[in-house]
């Protein structure tokens, strides 16, 4: 009897355990630039992040489909309840003009463990003068 009521809660202890976790939630996970100029080829977005999980959340790595665009991340681990922030910058120099869609593909240590954000947006070509 002291073995099956040992293994119970061990199983119990078990499973509250796994569900204590980290969890990410972003307030967007797209971001349209619109329309902008060649001449002004450099665009910037910040992401803003929720530990909505109840152990600190670190995010592990972001990484962009593309050279062009540079992610850069809160380092430290998010305490539950707190916010972090993932900042985008898109350079457009020496790209042709027209539409772009881009990703970013973040890991962390929460749920999920992997999720994607998207910047896009239609750089324009210079006025020639």
């Amino acid at each position: 009897m002291k073995k099956i009521l040992f293994t119970l809660m061990m199983l119990v202890c078990g499973i509250t355990f796994a569900q204590a976790q980290a969890q990410i939630k972003f307030d967007k996970t797209t971001h349209n630039f619109g329309s902008f100029s060649e001449t002004n080829n450099v665009q910037k977005c910040t992401f803003t992040f929720t530990n909505a999980g109840d152990k600190p959340l670190v995010i592990n790595q972001a990484v962009a489909s593309c050279g062009c665009t540079v992610p850069q991340y809160t380092k430290t681990p998010v305490k539950p309840g707190e916010k972090g922030t993932l900042t985008v910058t898109y350079n457009g120099r020496g790209r042709f003009p027209g539409h772009f869609k881009k990703t970013i593909t973040v890991r962390t240590n929460g749920d999920p463990a992997m999720l994607r954000l998207y910047i896009e947006g239609t750089m324009t070509e210079a006025e020639k003068k």
